[in-house]
């Protein structure tokens, strides 16, 4: 089948990529290094091609699924072959280990840490449209996935990244738990427990303790709270549509979070291009499905 534009921007679900340049930007950040190079664009594009390929191949090995639960998807609804989103998925995977290298022999960070860390990232993305359905630790599996672009930048652009790097890829790690297993209930329509969405409260706690010393950080997470605060109401509320816009709603907040761990480093100025990727991520998502 011919492929078009339309199919492939829905099959990559391109709408969240905003969350994915701003996950970069802040590994690279936190790792102390400036992102005022011209290696940042190669390694976007590396992030760009393992989120697309992921998002791909949660298309092709959902399938059956969504011919039940989603027929409007690309694949049950005939736009596309399942073979041929396969190929397309791990070929975009295989291109954003090769785009890590490039990145990562211009930027003379750590090259056996980015390549091993673009391998896991390729693996887990893998592992988790594998085995995502009916696994109670898949909410885990994709908050590795978006840790990974942390580590994976962070050493990209750093020999010696600093400790912020990991404490900032722990503290996505909660906020993508929580989201991950909201959206695990959304084909069910309602959310039978809350418990887990305290995950998401991990950054906010880490962004309070930061400003209390670093008044900048006040900025990025008062967004921060009142988003995650207006997503809980839509998850209290429940009422139709409210179950999916709450998921796609998180899933722009992802951008905020970065927002906030940029502020600690005192860079204000590249905290604002985080909040700006979370208004471009809402922008798109009024075109594109963000899941």
């Amino acid at each position: 089948m011919p492929w078009n534009a339309k199919t492939a921007l829905k099959l990559g679900r391109v709408s969240n990529l905003p969350t994915v340049w701003s996950n970069t930007l802040a590994g690279v950040v936190l790792a102390g290094a400036s992102p005022f190079n011209w290696n940042i664009f190669t390694l976007l594009l590396a992030m760009t091609f393992a989120y697309t390929g992921g998002m791909f191949l949660n298309d092709a090995f959902d399938r059956k699924i969504d011919a039940k639960e989603r027929p409007e998807r690309p694949i049950p609804a005939g736009e596309i072959s399942a073979p041929e989103v396969f190929a397309a998925g791990f070929t975009l995977l295989v291109g954003a280990v090769f785009f890590t290298i490039i990145a990562v022999l211009g930027w003379h960070g750590s090259f056996t840490l980015a390549l091993t860390t673009s391998i896991l990232l390729c693996g887990a993305i893998v592992l988790y449209n594998v085995w995502h359905k009916n696994n109670p630790f898949s909410p885990a599996i994709m908050g590795v996935c978006r840790m990974l672009v942390y580590l994976c930048a962070g050493f990209t652009a750093s020999q010696h990244p600093f400790s912020l790097l990991y404490i900032g890829a722990l503290a996505l790690l909660a906020y993508l738990i929580g989201l991950t297993y909201v959206a695990k209930q959304e084909n069910l329509k309602k959310v039978e427990n809350l418990w887990p969405v305290a995950f998401i409260a991990t950054p906010i706690a880490f962004g309070i303790y930061s400003a209390l010393t670093d008044a900048q950080v006040w900025f990025p997470l008062l967004i921060l709270c009142c988003w995650v605060a207006f997503c809980l109401y839509l998850l209290r509320r429940q009422q139709r549509g409210d179950l999916p816009r709450a998921v796609v709603s998180m899933i722009a907040g992802i951008a905020l979070v970065d927002a906030v761990f940029i502020a600690t480093t005192s860079s204000l100025a590249l905290a604002g291009a985080a909040v700006a990727a979370f208004l471009l991520t809402l922008l798109l998502q009024r075109y594109i499905a963000g899941t």
